[in-house]
Protein backbone atom coordinates (compact mmCIF):
# COMPACT_ATOMS: atom_id res chain seq x y z
CA UNK A 1 0.00 0.00 0.00
CA UNK A 2 0.92 3.56 -0.74
CA UNK A 3 1.14 4.96 2.35
CA UNK A 4 1.25 8.99 3.48
CA UNK A 5 3.39 10.61 6.52
CA UNK A 6 0.23 11.89 7.69
CA UNK A 7 -1.72 10.03 10.79
CA UNK A 8 -6.87 11.63 11.57
CA UNK A 9 -8.97 12.86 10.43
CA UNK A 10 -11.51 13.36 8.24
CA UNK A 11 -12.99 16.57 6.77
CA UNK A 12 -16.22 16.98 6.27
CA UNK A 13 -18.56 19.36 4.11
CA UNK A 14 -20.87 21.66 5.89
CA UNK A 15 -24.41 21.19 6.94
CA UNK A 16 -26.35 22.10 3.96
CA UNK A 17 -28.90 25.37 4.14
CA UNK A 18 -32.15 23.95 4.12
CA UNK A 19 -34.26 24.86 1.30
CA UNK A 20 -37.89 26.02 1.87
CA UNK A 21 -40.63 24.03 0.60
CA UNK A 22 -44.23 25.31 0.78
CA UNK A 23 -45.08 24.34 4.62
CA UNK A 24 -41.79 25.48 5.94
CA UNK A 25 -41.56 28.82 8.01
CA UNK A 26 -38.51 28.78 10.25
CA UNK A 27 -35.17 30.26 10.38
CA UNK A 28 -31.95 29.07 11.64
CA UNK A 29 -30.23 32.57 11.91
CA UNK A 30 -32.88 33.65 14.80
CA UNK A 31 -32.22 33.45 18.33
CA UNK A 32 -33.58 31.90 21.65
CA UNK A 33 -33.97 29.59 24.63
CA UNK A 34 -34.79 26.24 24.10
CA UNK A 35 -37.22 24.71 26.62
CA UNK A 36 -37.62 21.14 26.98
CA UNK A 37 -36.92 18.06 24.97
CA UNK A 38 -38.42 14.58 25.73
CA UNK A 39 -37.41 11.15 24.36
CA UNK A 40 -39.09 7.59 25.00
CA UNK A 41 -37.52 4.65 23.83
CA UNK A 42 -39.67 1.31 23.93
CA UNK A 43 -38.01 -1.71 22.64
CA UNK A 44 -35.09 -3.97 23.25
CA UNK A 45 -32.28 -1.79 22.48
CA UNK A 46 -33.96 1.30 24.25
CA UNK A 47 -32.41 2.92 27.51
CA UNK A 48 -34.72 4.38 30.09
CA UNK A 49 -36.61 7.54 29.60
CA UNK A 50 -34.97 10.88 29.51
CA UNK A 51 -36.38 14.35 30.26
CA UNK A 52 -33.89 17.12 30.17
CA UNK A 53 -34.41 21.07 30.71
CA UNK A 54 -32.25 23.47 28.89
CA UNK A 55 -31.81 27.24 29.70
CA UNK A 56 -31.06 29.57 27.47
CA UNK A 57 -28.28 31.11 29.85
CA UNK A 58 -25.98 29.70 32.61
CA UNK A 59 -25.78 31.41 35.84
CA UNK A 60 -22.29 32.89 36.11
CA UNK A 61 -20.89 31.24 39.22
CA UNK A 62 -19.21 27.85 39.62
CA UNK A 63 -18.38 26.64 36.34
CA UNK A 64 -15.36 24.38 35.03
CA UNK A 65 -13.40 24.78 32.15
CA UNK A 66 -14.50 23.38 29.19
CA UNK A 67 -11.40 22.52 26.78
CA UNK A 68 -12.04 21.14 23.46
CA UNK A 69 -11.35 19.77 20.19
CA UNK A 70 -12.30 19.64 16.28
CA UNK A 71 -11.38 16.43 14.69
CA UNK A 72 -12.15 16.71 11.33
CA UNK A 73 -12.08 20.46 10.18
CA UNK A 74 -13.60 20.46 6.90
CA UNK A 75 -16.86 23.22 6.73
CA UNK A 76 -19.05 21.34 8.85
CA UNK A 77 -15.74 20.98 11.29
CA UNK A 78 -15.03 24.74 11.15
CA UNK A 79 -18.71 25.51 11.53
CA UNK A 80 -19.31 23.50 14.95
CA UNK A 81 -15.78 25.37 16.06
CA UNK A 82 -17.30 28.87 15.58
CA UNK A 83 -20.82 27.41 17.05
CA UNK A 84 -18.63 26.29 19.96
CA UNK A 85 -17.37 29.81 20.51
CA UNK A 86 -20.19 31.40 20.42
CA UNK A 87 -22.23 28.83 22.75
CA UNK A 88 -19.19 29.86 25.15
CA UNK A 89 -19.35 33.92 24.60
CA UNK A 90 -23.21 33.32 24.84
CA UNK A 91 -22.70 31.75 28.25
CA UNK A 92 -19.85 33.30 29.90
CA UNK A 93 -18.13 30.54 30.61
CA UNK A 94 -14.25 29.69 29.98
CA UNK A 95 -14.16 27.93 27.47
CA UNK A 96 -11.50 26.94 24.15
CA UNK A 97 -10.80 25.19 21.40
CA UNK A 98 -6.85 23.55 22.36
CA UNK A 99 -6.53 21.16 19.62
CA UNK A 100 -7.12 20.15 16.21
CA UNK A 101 -7.41 16.67 14.52
CA UNK A 102 -7.51 16.23 10.37
CA UNK A 103 -6.83 13.77 8.15
CA UNK A 104 -4.76 15.94 5.68
CA UNK A 105 -2.10 18.67 7.07
CA UNK A 106 -3.11 21.19 4.94
CA UNK A 107 -6.95 21.09 7.17
CA UNK A 108 -5.07 20.56 9.89
CA UNK A 109 -2.97 24.11 10.11
CA UNK A 110 -5.89 25.67 8.62
CA UNK A 111 -7.67 25.02 11.42
CA UNK A 112 -5.30 25.82 13.88
CA UNK A 113 -4.67 29.05 12.54
CA UNK A 114 -8.71 29.42 12.55
CA UNK A 115 -9.13 28.87 16.37
CA UNK A 116 -6.03 30.08 17.03
CA UNK A 117 -4.78 26.88 18.48
CA UNK A 118 -0.55 26.10 18.45
CA UNK A 119 0.92 24.33 15.27
CA UNK A 120 2.25 21.36 18.30
CA UNK A 121 -1.38 21.09 18.81
CA UNK A 122 -2.30 21.32 15.15
CA UNK A 123 -2.59 16.83 14.17
CA UNK A 124 -2.81 14.76 10.94
CA UNK A 125 -2.65 12.18 9.47
CA UNK A 126 -5.17 8.65 10.51
CA UNK A 127 -4.25 8.51 14.29
CA UNK A 128 -4.59 12.66 14.56
CA UNK A 129 -8.13 12.17 16.36
CA UNK A 130 -6.37 9.82 18.99
CA UNK A 131 -3.78 12.61 19.87
CA UNK A 132 -6.37 15.09 19.94
CA UNK A 133 -8.99 13.56 21.97
CA UNK A 134 -6.10 12.68 24.26
CA UNK A 135 -4.91 15.86 25.49
CA UNK A 136 -5.12 15.50 29.01
CA UNK A 137 -6.98 18.95 29.48
CA UNK A 138 -9.60 18.03 27.29
CA UNK A 139 -13.46 17.25 28.55
CA UNK A 140 -15.55 18.17 24.93
CA UNK A 141 -14.91 16.37 21.89
CA UNK A 142 -16.26 17.60 18.53
CA UNK A 143 -16.48 14.69 15.73
CA UNK A 144 -17.39 16.47 12.33
CA UNK A 145 -15.42 13.46 10.23
CA UNK A 146 -17.35 11.55 7.00
CA UNK A 147 -19.82 9.34 9.26
CA UNK A 148 -17.88 6.19 8.63
CA UNK A 149 -15.48 7.02 10.96
CA UNK A 150 -18.02 8.39 13.84
CA UNK A 151 -18.12 4.93 15.62
CA UNK A 152 -14.20 4.15 16.17
CA UNK A 153 -13.74 7.75 16.86
CA UNK A 154 -17.07 8.16 19.08
CA UNK A 155 -15.49 4.58 21.06
CA UNK A 156 -12.45 6.18 21.63
CA UNK A 157 -13.64 9.07 23.44
CA UNK A 158 -15.80 7.49 25.87
CA UNK A 159 -13.01 4.67 26.50
CA UNK A 160 -10.89 8.22 26.76
CA UNK A 161 -13.75 9.73 29.26
CA UNK A 162 -14.34 12.86 26.86
CA UNK A 163 -17.91 14.67 26.63
CA UNK A 164 -19.29 14.81 22.72
CA UNK A 165 -20.86 16.53 20.44
CA UNK A 166 -20.49 14.62 17.15
CA UNK A 167 -22.25 15.34 13.46
CA UNK A 168 -25.03 13.07 11.83
CA UNK A 169 -25.01 10.46 11.34
CA UNK A 170 -23.13 8.09 13.65
CA UNK A 171 -23.06 4.82 11.57
CA UNK A 172 -23.41 3.60 7.94
CA UNK A 173 -24.15 -0.13 8.23
CA UNK A 174 -24.83 -2.83 11.41
CA UNK A 175 -21.29 -3.17 12.46
CA UNK A 176 -20.65 0.57 13.08
CA UNK A 177 -24.64 0.81 14.51
CA UNK A 178 -23.49 -2.10 16.93
CA UNK A 179 -19.95 0.34 17.88
CA UNK A 180 -21.90 2.87 18.46
CA UNK A 181 -24.70 1.38 20.37
CA UNK A 182 -21.91 0.03 22.60
CA UNK A 183 -20.19 2.74 23.00
CA UNK A 184 -23.52 4.71 24.02
CA UNK A 185 -24.37 2.41 27.03
CA UNK A 186 -20.81 2.94 27.96
CA UNK A 187 -21.04 6.65 28.07
CA UNK A 188 -24.45 6.20 30.33
CA UNK A 189 -22.55 4.36 32.74
CA UNK A 190 -19.55 6.85 32.67
CA UNK A 191 -21.93 9.82 33.07
CA UNK A 192 -20.51 11.53 29.62
CA UNK A 193 -22.25 14.18 28.55
CA UNK A 194 -22.92 13.28 24.64
CA UNK A 195 -24.89 16.05 22.00
CA UNK A 196 -25.74 15.00 18.74
CA UNK A 197 -25.27 17.06 15.24
CA UNK A 198 -29.47 16.70 14.88
CA UNK A 199 -30.17 20.16 15.73
CA UNK A 200 -34.13 20.53 15.68
CA UNK A 201 -33.74 18.84 18.81
CA UNK A 202 -32.45 22.02 20.47
CA UNK A 203 -34.46 24.32 18.05
CA UNK A 204 -37.39 25.66 20.33
CA UNK A 205 -39.64 25.91 17.90
CA UNK A 206 -39.74 22.36 17.25
CA UNK A 207 -39.99 21.53 20.97
CA UNK A 208 -42.65 23.12 21.90
CA UNK A 209 -44.45 22.44 18.49
CA UNK A 210 -43.52 18.66 19.80
CA UNK A 211 -44.55 18.99 23.04
CA UNK A 212 -48.13 20.12 21.94
CA UNK A 213 -48.70 17.03 19.58
CA UNK A 214 -47.38 14.66 22.48
CA UNK A 215 -49.76 16.75 24.73
CA UNK A 216 -52.70 15.85 22.36
CA UNK A 217 -53.01 18.69 20.19
CA UNK A 218 -53.57 17.01 16.76
CA UNK A 219 -55.19 13.80 18.69
CA UNK A 220 -53.80 10.21 17.84
CA UNK A 221 -50.96 10.73 15.26
CA UNK A 222 -52.48 9.00 12.01
CA UNK A 223 -49.50 9.30 9.79
CA UNK A 224 -46.21 11.33 9.28
CA UNK A 225 -44.79 12.96 5.99
CA UNK A 226 -40.38 13.89 6.30
CA UNK A 227 -38.98 15.46 3.14
CA UNK A 228 -35.00 16.63 2.30
CA UNK A 229 -36.19 17.12 -1.42
CA UNK A 230 -32.80 19.09 -2.69
CA UNK A 231 -33.43 21.09 -5.82
CA UNK A 232 -29.97 20.07 -7.30
CA UNK A 233 -26.94 17.63 -6.55
CA UNK A 234 -24.86 17.43 -3.99
CA UNK A 235 -21.24 18.60 -4.69
CA UNK A 236 -18.08 15.91 -6.75
CA UNK A 237 -14.94 17.33 -6.35
CA UNK A 238 -13.36 15.34 -9.19
CA UNK A 239 -11.09 12.55 -9.56
CA UNK A 240 -7.25 12.28 -9.97
CA UNK A 241 -5.98 13.62 -13.02
CA UNK A 242 -8.43 16.49 -13.22
CA UNK A 243 -8.18 19.90 -11.19
CA UNK A 244 -7.57 20.28 -7.67
CA UNK A 245 -10.05 19.09 -5.40
CA UNK A 246 -12.42 21.64 -3.52
CA UNK A 247 -9.90 21.33 -0.91
CA UNK A 248 -6.98 22.93 -3.24
CA UNK A 249 -4.93 19.75 -2.54
CA UNK A 250 -3.90 17.18 -5.01
CA UNK A 251 -5.89 14.40 -4.78
CA UNK A 252 -3.22 10.97 -4.67
CA UNK A 253 -3.88 7.74 -7.06
CA UNK A 254 -4.99 5.12 -4.26
CA UNK A 255 -8.67 4.17 -4.35
CA UNK A 256 -8.52 5.63 -0.89
CA UNK A 257 -7.40 8.78 -2.02
CA UNK A 258 -10.30 8.83 -4.55
CA UNK A 259 -12.67 7.85 -2.07
CA UNK A 260 -11.59 10.30 0.56
CA UNK A 261 -11.53 13.33 -1.27
CA UNK A 262 -15.19 12.58 -2.65
CA UNK A 263 -16.83 11.15 0.80
CA UNK A 264 -20.25 11.81 0.33
CA UNK A 265 -20.48 9.48 -2.61
CA UNK A 266 -19.06 5.97 -1.03
CA UNK A 267 -21.45 4.30 1.29
CA UNK A 268 -19.08 3.47 3.44
CA UNK A 269 -17.95 6.81 4.17
CA UNK A 270 -21.27 8.58 3.90
CA UNK A 271 -24.13 5.86 4.11
CA UNK A 272 -25.81 8.27 1.40
CA UNK A 273 -27.64 10.85 1.48
CA UNK A 274 -30.15 9.52 3.18
CA UNK A 275 -28.28 9.06 6.09
CA UNK A 276 -26.26 12.25 5.68
CA UNK A 277 -28.87 14.87 5.04
CA UNK A 278 -32.83 12.82 5.70
CA UNK A 279 -31.89 11.99 8.85
CA UNK A 280 -32.34 14.94 10.40
CA UNK A 281 -36.21 14.72 8.92
CA UNK A 282 -35.85 10.87 10.03
CA UNK A 283 -35.34 12.23 13.58
CA UNK A 284 -38.11 14.26 13.78
CA UNK A 285 -40.07 11.55 12.77
CA UNK A 286 -38.84 9.45 15.52
CA UNK A 287 -39.05 12.13 18.35
CA UNK A 288 -42.74 12.29 17.43
CA UNK A 289 -43.70 8.96 18.31
CA UNK A 290 -41.08 8.04 20.84
CA UNK A 291 -40.00 5.56 18.90
CA UNK A 292 -38.37 4.14 15.33
CA UNK A 293 -40.11 2.41 12.85
CA UNK A 294 -40.00 -1.61 12.82
CA UNK A 295 -39.68 -2.69 8.92
CA UNK A 296 -39.88 -0.41 5.97
CA UNK A 297 -40.02 -0.85 1.75
CA UNK A 298 -38.77 1.48 -0.59
CA UNK A 299 -37.83 2.60 -4.35
CA UNK A 300 -35.21 5.18 -5.74
CA UNK A 301 -32.24 4.78 -8.22
CA UNK A 302 -29.18 6.68 -9.74
CA UNK A 303 -30.54 9.23 -12.47
CA UNK A 304 -28.51 12.82 -12.74
CA UNK A 305 -25.10 11.63 -11.00
CA UNK A 306 -24.64 9.05 -14.37
CA UNK A 307 -21.01 8.30 -14.80
CA UNK A 308 -19.54 10.18 -12.22
CA UNK A 309 -17.41 8.32 -9.86
CA UNK A 310 -19.37 6.72 -6.55
CA UNK A 311 -21.86 4.60 -5.78
CA UNK A 312 -24.67 6.28 -3.99
CA UNK A 313 -28.17 6.78 -5.67
CA UNK A 314 -29.48 10.70 -6.02
CA UNK A 315 -33.54 9.86 -4.44
CA UNK A 316 -35.28 7.83 -2.35
CA UNK A 317 -38.71 7.19 -1.62
CA UNK A 318 -39.37 4.90 1.74
CA UNK A 319 -42.68 3.87 3.47
CA UNK A 320 -41.81 2.98 6.65
CA UNK A 321 -43.98 1.13 9.33
CA UNK A 322 -43.80 2.35 13.34
CA UNK A 323 -44.50 -0.48 16.04
CA UNK A 324 -48.65 0.26 16.63
CA UNK A 325 -49.36 0.64 12.86
CA UNK A 326 -48.27 4.18 12.22
CA UNK A 327 -46.96 4.91 8.43
CA UNK A 328 -43.99 7.41 7.99
CA UNK A 329 -43.56 8.37 4.25
CA UNK A 330 -40.18 9.70 3.36
CA UNK A 331 -38.84 11.11 0.35
CA UNK A 332 -35.41 12.49 -0.50
CA UNK A 333 -33.57 13.46 -3.37
CA UNK A 334 -30.41 14.99 -5.21
CA UNK A 335 -31.14 16.26 -8.34
CA UNK A 336 -32.20 19.21 -10.48
CA UNK A 337 -35.64 19.81 -10.76
CA UNK A 338 -38.20 22.90 -10.17
CA UNK A 339 -39.67 21.32 -6.94
CA UNK A 340 -38.24 21.00 -3.61
CA UNK A 341 -38.99 20.81 -0.03
CA UNK A 342 -37.36 19.89 3.32
CA UNK A 343 -39.76 19.92 6.13
CA UNK A 344 -42.07 17.29 8.17
CA UNK A 345 -45.83 17.12 8.14
CA UNK A 346 -47.97 15.29 10.41
CA UNK A 347 -52.02 14.32 10.24
CA UNK A 348 -53.82 13.65 13.56
CA UNK A 349 -57.39 12.56 14.49
CA UNK A 350 -57.98 16.35 15.36
CA UNK A 351 -55.78 18.07 13.33
CA UNK A 352 -52.45 18.55 11.14
CA UNK A 353 -48.86 20.25 11.94
CA UNK A 354 -45.81 21.03 11.01
CA UNK A 355 -43.46 20.34 13.50
CA UNK A 356 -41.15 22.93 13.32
CA UNK A 357 -44.03 25.75 14.60
CA UNK A 358 -47.55 25.04 13.44
CA UNK A 359 -50.63 23.31 14.34
CA UNK A 360 -54.37 23.16 12.64
CA UNK A 361 -56.60 21.36 14.66
CA UNK A 362 -60.34 20.49 13.22
CA UNK A 363 -62.66 23.12 13.90
CA UNK A 364 -60.26 25.81 12.94
CA UNK A 365 -58.24 26.53 15.70
CA UNK A 366 -54.58 27.15 15.28
CA UNK A 367 -51.00 27.25 17.03
CA UNK A 368 -48.09 29.29 15.32
CA UNK A 369 -44.79 29.60 17.19
CA UNK A 370 -44.05 33.17 16.67
CA UNK A 371 -41.13 33.71 19.54
CA UNK A 372 -37.54 34.45 18.50
CA UNK A 373 -35.19 31.63 18.81
CA UNK A 374 -31.28 31.25 18.81
CA UNK A 375 -29.66 29.13 16.52
CA UNK A 376 -30.19 25.50 16.53
CA UNK A 377 -26.67 24.56 15.98
CA UNK A 378 -25.25 27.42 18.95
CA UNK A 379 -28.26 26.23 21.09
CA UNK A 380 -26.68 22.41 20.68
CA UNK A 381 -23.67 23.62 22.48
CA UNK A 382 -24.79 25.96 24.91
CA UNK A 383 -27.11 22.74 25.87
CA UNK A 384 -23.86 20.11 25.85
CA UNK A 385 -22.02 22.85 28.04
CA UNK A 386 -24.38 23.72 30.75
CA UNK A 387 -24.99 19.61 30.91
CA UNK A 388 -21.28 19.11 31.69
CA UNK A 389 -20.95 22.23 33.91
CA UNK A 390 -24.14 21.40 36.06
CA UNK A 391 -24.39 17.61 35.62
CA UNK A 392 -27.52 17.41 33.47
CA UNK A 393 -28.58 14.28 31.94
CA UNK A 394 -27.71 14.90 28.20
CA UNK A 395 -26.89 12.02 26.19
CA UNK A 396 -27.96 12.18 22.57
CA UNK A 397 -26.15 8.90 21.46
CA UNK A 398 -28.37 5.42 21.70
CA UNK A 399 -31.12 8.55 19.99
CA UNK A 400 -29.11 9.31 17.16
CA UNK A 401 -28.14 5.54 16.73
CA UNK A 402 -31.43 4.86 16.15
CA UNK A 403 -32.35 7.61 14.05
CA UNK A 404 -29.22 6.76 11.85
CA UNK A 405 -30.31 2.88 11.53
CA UNK A 406 -33.95 3.71 10.46
CA UNK A 407 -32.11 5.66 7.86
CA UNK A 408 -29.81 3.08 6.87
CA UNK A 409 -32.81 0.60 6.91
CA UNK A 410 -34.55 2.89 4.03
CA UNK A 411 -31.43 2.96 2.30
CA UNK A 412 -30.79 -0.83 2.23
CA UNK A 413 -34.90 -1.51 1.39
CA UNK A 414 -34.08 0.61 -1.66
CA UNK A 415 -30.75 -0.80 -2.58
CA UNK A 416 -32.09 -4.24 -1.97
CA UNK A 417 -35.81 -4.28 -3.49
CA UNK A 418 -37.02 -6.17 -0.28
CA UNK A 419 -38.93 -5.19 2.91
CA UNK A 420 -36.01 -4.43 5.97
CA UNK A 421 -36.44 -4.59 9.28
CA UNK A 422 -35.10 -2.55 11.90
CA UNK A 423 -33.32 -5.31 13.82
CA UNK A 424 -32.05 -6.68 10.53
CA UNK A 425 -29.95 -4.07 9.93
CA UNK A 426 -28.87 -3.60 13.55
CA UNK A 427 -27.88 -7.06 13.53
CA UNK A 428 -26.07 -7.63 10.49
CA UNK A 429 -22.93 -8.41 9.90
CA UNK A 430 -21.68 -6.54 6.19
CA UNK A 431 -19.46 -4.26 6.58
CA UNK A 432 -18.83 -1.33 3.74
CA UNK A 433 -15.94 0.40 4.66
CA UNK A 434 -12.42 -1.44 5.38
CA UNK A 435 -11.87 -4.08 7.94
CA UNK A 436 -9.31 -2.19 9.89
CA UNK A 437 -12.03 0.76 10.15
CA UNK A 438 -13.28 -0.67 13.42
CA UNK A 439 -10.70 -2.51 14.82
CA UNK A 440 -8.25 0.35 14.68
CA UNK A 441 -8.83 3.36 12.22
CA UNK A 442 -6.15 5.06 13.15
CA UNK A 443 -3.69 2.00 11.45
CA UNK A 444 -4.92 2.68 8.53
CA UNK A 445 -3.10 3.51 5.27
CA UNK A 446 -3.53 4.97 1.42
CA UNK A 447 -4.16 2.00 -0.76
CA UNK A 448 -6.38 -0.45 -2.88
CA UNK A 449 -10.19 -0.72 -1.51
CA UNK A 450 -13.19 -2.13 -3.60
CA UNK A 451 -15.51 0.45 -5.70
CA UNK A 452 -18.92 -1.19 -5.27
CA UNK A 453 -21.02 -0.75 -8.87
CA UNK A 454 -24.18 1.80 -7.86
CA UNK A 455 -26.48 -0.72 -6.04
CA UNK A 456 -29.04 -2.14 -8.09
CA UNK A 457 -32.23 -3.88 -6.94
CA UNK A 458 -31.77 -7.60 -7.29
CA UNK A 459 -28.30 -7.25 -7.55
CA UNK A 460 -27.35 -6.39 -4.23
CA UNK A 461 -28.48 -7.69 -0.64
CA UNK A 462 -26.30 -7.31 2.39
CA UNK A 463 -28.76 -9.54 4.19
CA UNK A 464 -27.88 -12.56 1.96
CA UNK A 465 -25.42 -15.17 3.30
CA UNK A 466 -23.17 -14.79 1.21
CA UNK A 467 -23.99 -10.73 0.88
CA UNK A 468 -24.61 -9.91 -2.66
CA UNK A 469 -22.63 -6.98 -4.00
CA UNK A 470 -21.32 -5.47 -6.96
CA UNK A 471 -17.84 -4.71 -7.17
CA UNK A 472 -15.70 -2.49 -10.04
CA UNK A 473 -13.05 -3.79 -12.23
Amino acid sequence: MLQRSASVILHRVGRYKTVKGPMQNQSQNQSLAVSRRQFLKSTSLASAAAAVSFPSVLRAESKMPIRAVVVGVGGRGSGAGANFQEAVSNLGVDGKIIGIGDLFPENASKGGRLFNVPEERCFSGFGAYKKAINLPEVNYVILATPPGFRAPMFKACVEAGKNVFMEKPVAVDGPTARTMYAAADLSKEKNLKVAAGTQRRHQAGYIETIKRIHDGAIGDVVTLRVYWVNGGPIWHYGDPGEPLSHYGQQVGDTDLDKQLNNWYHYIWLCGDHICEQHVHNLDVGNWIMQDHPVRCWAMGGRQQLGNKSGEIWDGFGVEYEYPNGVHMFSYCGQIHRDWARVDEGVEGTEGTAIPSNFIRAHGGWTYRFREQQRNPYVQEHMDLIDAIQNDKDLNQARQVTDSTVTAIMGREAGYSGAAVEFDEVVNSTFQYGPEQLLSDCSAMEFGPFRTLVPPMPSEHNIFKDPPIIAVKG
